[in-house]
């Protein structure tokens, strides 16, 4: 199997096992301090490894690793206030959907040309991402055209985050990725005071909101060295399937039940997986 394929899975599983623990966290604590933490978590430890090992970053480098922290945030934030209006049940799948079709587009926009086993495991992951995400709602949504609008800009934001990690030169290091979790960081203070929302950390969010955000700085290394070994669509989609894991880990350490749908979707997914990797 490709490496950037392995490396894509790994960024799935590491973003999954984030929201895992950044969502049984807030449960207790503030989102908004969750995810401040977490940024800021992620950033320090890439500004540190950054330092240890550096590469060559170039200025184009840092645009793109910036366009990156805003599609985090825009992702997150939006994502956020549509599970906060009640919308989980179409705005989770939407967002996860959304996610994978953008760097397809721009994979194909890029000059990627997948074989045709390639394309169809794409294709048949979309529906598998839809079922698993929509299953693992536990609200559905009382304001279908808002809904809309919050999964789209969800998936829209974490599309922009796949698509602009995937330009960044293979040579630049990780300095880059800090400054991606710096700028995600910020935006996350500036919408949460605009918004008027508890963002300053308490003491104990400090543990969940820092796991939370070194899995998540983990997914996105990966997910940047992937698209070094296989195509930005592929990477795409398979670091998309990451609710696939948050629902397994749900089961595994909370005891939730795994509904018919997100069964089936998984399934659908593991196939979409086996063809991509023999295409």
């Amino acid at each position: 199997m490709n490496i950037g394929i392995l490396l894509a899975l790994a960024s799935a599983v590491a973003y999954g096992a984030s929201d895992f623990v950044g969502g049984v966290g807030s449960r207790r604590f503030s989102s908004w301090q969750i995810v401040l933490v977490g940024q800021s978590a992620g950033a320090v430890v890439m500004l540190v490894a950054g330092l240890a090992l550096p590469g060559s970053p170039t200025l184009l480098d840092f645009a793109w690793a910036t366009l990156a922290g805003v599609g985090s945030a825009t992702g997150g934030i939006f994502l956020f206030r549509g599970f906060a209006r009640g919308r989980m049940g179409l705005v989770a799948p939407i967002s996860a959907v959304g996610a994978a079709v953008l760097p397809v587009l721009a994979g194909v926009a890029f000059g990627d040309r997948p074989g045709w086993l390639a394309w169809i495991g794409m294709l048949v992951a979309l529906p598998g991402i839809w079922l698993v995400a929509r299953g693992s709602a536990a609200h559905r949504a009382t304001d279908a055209p808002g809904a809309l609008v919050d999964g789209a800009l969800a998936g829209a934001g974490f599309g922009v985050l796949f698509i602009a990690l995937g330009q960044i030169s293979d040579g630049a290091g990780l300095l880059p990725l800090a400054a991606n979790q710096l700028v995600g960081a910020t935006l996350t203070i500036v919408t949460a005071v605009a918004l008027r929302q508890a963002w300053r950390p308490a003491p104990g969010v400090l543990g969940w909101g820092s796991a939370s955000g070194v899995l998540g700085a983990s997914g996105t290394l990966a997910f940047m060295i992937a698209t070094g070994s296989t195509s930005l669509g592929i990477a795409g989609v398979l670091a998309s399937l990451y609710p696939a894991v948050t629902v397994l880990l749900a089961a595994a350490f909370l005891g939730e039940r795994v509904a018919l749908g997100q069964r089936a979707g998984i399934g659908i997914c593991t196939i979409a997986v086996a063809a991509m990797a023999l295409g």
